[in-house]
C-alpha cells in the first residue's frame, strides 16, 4: 500500500503518520523527505494514478487544499514565497508515480546551501512532527 493510501485509510500510528488535514477526497500530509521546511503533498484520497483520471471533485479539493497549505504555511512560517508542482511520472522526478500529488513547497530567500551539495543532507529547523502539529492547528 502507498504512502497516501496507508494516511488516507489510517493505518500510521500517531507517531508515523504525517498527516496534517483530510478532506472528503483529498488529504495533505508532509513530505518525509522534503525539500525545506514545511512541503506538503496533497494528493486524493482514491489511489489515483493518472491526473486526467481525477474527478471534478478531487480535482476542486486538491486544488483548494493547496491554496489552504500556502495559508496554513503563511501563518506559521512566513516563507516569501512558494513553489507549487505535480511530476507526473518517474521520467519527470515522481518518487511516488502511481498515486498522484500536488507539491506545496514554502521557499525563503537564501534557503539553499551547501549541505545537500557537499553531503546530500538536508539540514531542518524542527522535527517533522512538531511541524505536523503546528499545521494542523494552524489549519482549523
Amino acid at each position: 500500500m502507498c504512502v497516501f493510501c496507508a494516511e488516507a485509510a489510517g493505518e500510521l500510528a500517531e507517531d508515523a503518520s504525517l498527516l496534517v488535514h483530510r478532506g472528503s477526497s483529498a488529504i495533505v500530509i508532509l513530505n518525509k523527505f522534503p525539500y525545506s521546511s514545511g512541503h506538503l503533498l496533497v494528493a486524493p484520497i482514491r489511489h489515483a494514478g493518472e491526473l486526467a483520471g481525477l474527478t471534478s471533485d478531487e480535482v476542486l479539493e486538491l486544488h483548494a487544499l493547496g491554496v489552504a497549505g500556502i495559508d496554513a504555511l503563511g501563518l506559521t512560517y512566513g516563507p516569501g514565497g512558494f513553489n507549487l508542482g505535480w511530476n507526473l511520472g518517474r521520467a519527470a522526478g515522481a518518487g511516488i508515480a502511481d498515486h498522484v500529488h500536488l507539491h506545496v513547497v514554502p521557499r525563503w530567500l537564501g534557503d539553499t546551501n551547501f549541505m545537500p551539495v557537499l553531503a546530500d543532507v538536508k539540514v531542518l529547523p524542527e522535527h517533522l512532527l512538531e511541524t505536523r502539529d503546528r499545521l494542523r492547528e494552524a489549519w482549523a
